[in-house]
């Protein structure tokens, strides 16, 4: 895919202007930093904290927390900040975030925050400062003739992390639904019209897995394609290629369905599970019942296994019908996340 650069907006460079680097200022921090490849367990703990009081449902590994802080396009010194307490604590991360793929959008992702010990203490509104300008620096960088957007998301548990990013200029622009598939229920016997194969995922796929991914998503709020690392983590770490599928259609990739297995979820949860990170059906198939016979083949799969349930989450307002899809075929919304935006 190639940018589709708007004609009509004067480049981002030219409608942002950059503020300077905020210095954050705060009585409890030691030190402001920039984090560095050395810091992958004090941040692994800071995020793990931060799950277990707002999702504990759904928590951050640490090789992910590894893949954050190593992208190619995270600049550590620029991009990341971590807070220091006196004690010589990480009480606090930011990680500003801007995915290099930029087909219609040009976004900044506002990651981290503030351990659940030190809340409530004005630590997150000075790293939300700073994250604002470092992502404010990034848009007024580009020349893309895009939207912008700098982009925060909070668990529905987590009010105080949305009414952080609304103090910020955040608005609500989104809402997403954790929905949860019971598997003591029957499965529907779905199948696909036409000729369609669905076969497990294998690795020499990955290339054609990708691209129908992308494709698959162009119309998906806020989508843009992954690039070659972000794919790899799609596909490493917790991903379990035998419960995660392909529809071929004359050899061609024309449906994906991706799924991770994390114990670590487990007990959160309170029950064991598989999570659907993908199902993306390209637009030249769609209506022929390929998501929904995806999605039997990994809860039949899931089900072989012994787990208890599978889960996924998804735009309420996908255009694809996606809710109802899922809602067809058995699942219920267990938990939601919005998604804040401030446009340029």
């Amino acid at each position: 895919m190639t940018s589709t650069d708007d004609a009509s907006l004067p480049p981002l460079r030219d409608r942002v202007t950059a503020p300077p680097t905020y210095r954050p200022q705060h009585a409890e921090i030691a030190v402001w930093r920039p984090a560095t490849a050395d810091d992958v367990d004090a941040v692994y703990e800071v995020y793990r904290a931060i799950d277990a009081a707002d999702h504990p449902n759904y928590l951050t590994t640490r090789e992910e927390v590894e893949e954050e802080l190593a992208y190619s396009f995270v600049e550590l010194e620029a991009d990341t900040l971590l807070a220091v307490s006196g004690e010589g604590r990480v009480v606090a991360v930011g990680v500003v975030m801007e995915p290099p793929r930029q087909e219609t959008l040009v976004r900044e992702f506002m990651n981290g925050g503030v351990h659940p010990d030190v809340r409530g203490r004005g630590i997150g509104r000075e790293l939300l400062t700073w994250q604002r300008a470092r992502g404010e620096q990034k848009l007024a960088a580009s020349e893309k003739r895009l939207p912008g957007w700098l982009v925060g998301y909070a668990d529905r548990r987590a009010e105080g992390r949305r009414r952080l990013l609304e103090a910020g200029g955040f608005e609500v622009a989104r809402y997403f639904q954790t929905m949860e598939r019971d598997l003591a229920d029957p499965i529907p016997a779905v199948s696909p019209t036409g000729d369609v194969r669905i076969e497990p995922y294998r690795p020499e796929l990955a290339d054609a897995v990708h691209l129908a991914r992308d494709e698959a998503f162009r119309d998906h709020w806020g989508s843009q394609p992954l690039s070659d690392e972000q794919f790899t983590g799609l596909t490493s770490g917790t991903f379990v290629a035998d419960l995660s599928f392909v529809a071929l259609v004359d050899g061609v990739v024309a449906g994906v369905l991706l799924t991770d297995v994390s114990q670590e979820d487990w007990a959160g949860q309170g029950f064991s599970s598989s999570y659907v990170s993908t199902v993306a059906v390209t637009r030249p198939y769609r209506g022929r019942r390929i998501a929904p016979t995806l999605l039997r083949a990994v809860l039949e799969a899931s089900a072989a296994r012994g787990l208890d349930k599978v889960v996924l989450d998804v735009d309420a307002e996908n255009p694809t019908g996606a809710l109802g899809l899922y809602t067809g075929m058995g699942f219920v919304t267990a938990q939601s996340e919005t998604g804040l935006v401030r446009a340029y």
